[in-house]
């Protein structure tokens, strides 16, 4: 392997473009202090102290990959609405291009509002549309893949089930791809978990595995576990797999190798995220040809980093490099 340190990998990284596609949405915080119950019901009453919006949902993948050094360009289909327009300038802010952003009177920015007393998270209302995208702006938004992918070394599908994603623009979207010889990574969602066919990598979660090929089994049980992958081997066929275990890690295979890390995170504070690090880390190696074994490990590592943070940040890359170092198994490659 051309490289010896985690800084020459991240360095590679800069000359990469990354076409990032998927559902987006702005995360809403409203942070304070709950020190007793109301009156009116058994709830707590929060005396807020701070708001904050944020990249969310494909776009956090997109501050993930720009976090990193390559250049993310997102492609998505927000409503035109006020949400929409604070998603687009939320996009300026982060010095990210808004070309692939399209929007549609035909539905409503998807916003998470989450309201939290110190770290702990009360509740979370969300405001969203999830009926499959119309074809119009079906059409939109193949129309703004193919002229974008162009540019792109990588393609990554972040699906969360919302509608930008269809069946049709999945299909084309993986016809130009395959045409273009670009890869192709996944991170998929219930609905259209097996139209992500002969993809370059393919990343579910425990969750995400059991809904998507309809099955039930004891993560726990080692038996278990390897039959439902090997399934989803046999109905994904993807060059690549890795399946996100939560506090039991990461497991990894393709066709030269195959293994098990343990979970990074020496403390989880907050999950949500994880999973948009660890697909941005996976997709920018695969670029680079690294090895699968050495792409689970740092992708697990970047995704344990996340957990420990509140609320959903991407990776820094400072943290990432110092963690690595001190990495007995990615030793044996750096």
């Amino acid at each position: 392997m051309k490289y010896k340190s985690i800084e020459e990998i991240l360095d590679a990284f800069k000359g990469k473009t990354v076409l990032v596609l998927g559902d987006v949405m702005v995360d809403s915080y409203l942070y304070g202090k709950a020190k007793r119950i109301s009156t009116e019901a058994p709830v707590p009453i929060l005396v807020a102290n701070k708001r904050e919006k944020t990249l969310g949902g494909a776009a956090n993948v997109a501050m993930n990959v720009h976090a990193l050094g390559a250049k993310p360009i997102l492609c998505s289909i927000v409503g035109d609405d006020k949400d929409g327009s604070i998603f687009r300038q939320l996009l300026r802010d982060e010095k990210m291009a808004t070309k692939g952003i399209i929007k549609s009177q035909n539905r409503v920015t998807t916003v998470k509002h989450r309201i939290l007393s110190g770290t702990q998270h009360l509740v979370r209302v969300d405001y969203e549309d999830t009926h499959p995208i119309v074809p119009l702006d079906r059409k939109a938004l193949l129309h703004h893949i193919e002229n974008l992918i162009e540019e792109c070394d990588l393609i990554i599908f972040q699906d969360y089930d919302k509608g930008t994603l269809d069946a049709v623009v999945i299909k084309e979207t993986l016809k130009l791809a395959r045409k273009k010889k670009i890869p192709t990574v996944v991170d998929p969602n219930q609905r259209n978990f097996l139209s992500y066919k002969n993809v370059t990598l393919f990343k579910p979660n425990l969750a995400e595995l059991k809904e998507g090929l309809e099955i039930s089994f004891d993560e726990d049980n080692e038996k278990d576990l390897k039959g439902a992958i090997k399934k989803l081997s046999e109905e994904i066929k993807a060059k690549n797999l890795l399946v996100t275990l939560g506090g039991n890690g990461i497991f990894y295979q393709s066709e030269k190798e195959k293994g098990r890390y343990p979970a990074r995170a020496k403390k989880q504070i907050y999950v949500t995220g994880a999973g948009d690090t660890v697909i941005s880390i996976a997709g920018l190696c695969l670029t680079l040809d690294l090895p699968l074994s050495l792409i689970a490990e740092l992708a697990n590592m970047g995704g344990g980093i996340v957990c420990e943070s509140p609320g959903v940040t991407p990776i820094q890359r400072d943290e990432l490099v110092k963690e690595a170092q001190s990495n007995s198994i990615l030793e044996k490659y750096l």
